[in-house]
């Protein structure tokens, strides 16, 4: 029964850490959209408006798609992955190399409805 009132979005390809990603998609697992929505877009971090724009597409599909009500949607999970690793050179003393490793990450953002009735059991 959960699965209908669930909603996905996914963005493959954010460079950034997923280290460094994770602290930001962690800290709005569980929250109300609307409060979540606020979080991103007051926060410091640079990858908080990418995050936001995946938020906001989970809310999208779940009222296109699923024709879930907006008012009543929290997210329920948030993953982090690792994706490709670009590897650059950088030139060192004496004819060296050292090898230079810029990460990007995936995300994921399942949105749910939930009634108040399944948030007061939890």
């Amino acid at each position: 029964m959960s699965q209908n009132l669930e909603a996905i979005a996914k963005d493959n390809m954010i460079r950034i850490s997923p280290t460094k990603l994770s602290l930001i998609v962690n800290s709005i697992v569980d929250m109300k959209v609307s409060s979540a929505i606020n979080q991103l877009k007051f926060s410091s971090k640079r990858v908080s408006k990418t995050i936001l724009k995946v938020l906001n597409a989970a809310i999208a599909n779940a009222e296109n798609n699923k024709q879930l009500d907006i008012d009543k949607l929290f997210v329920k999970k948030a993953f982090v992955g690792k994706s490709l690793r670009m590897k650059r050179w950088r030139p060192r003393a004496k004819g060296r190399a050292a090898s230079i490793i810029k990460p990007f990450s995936k995300v994921t953002i399942v949105v749910e409805e939930r009634s108040k009735i399944e948030k007061e059991k939890q």
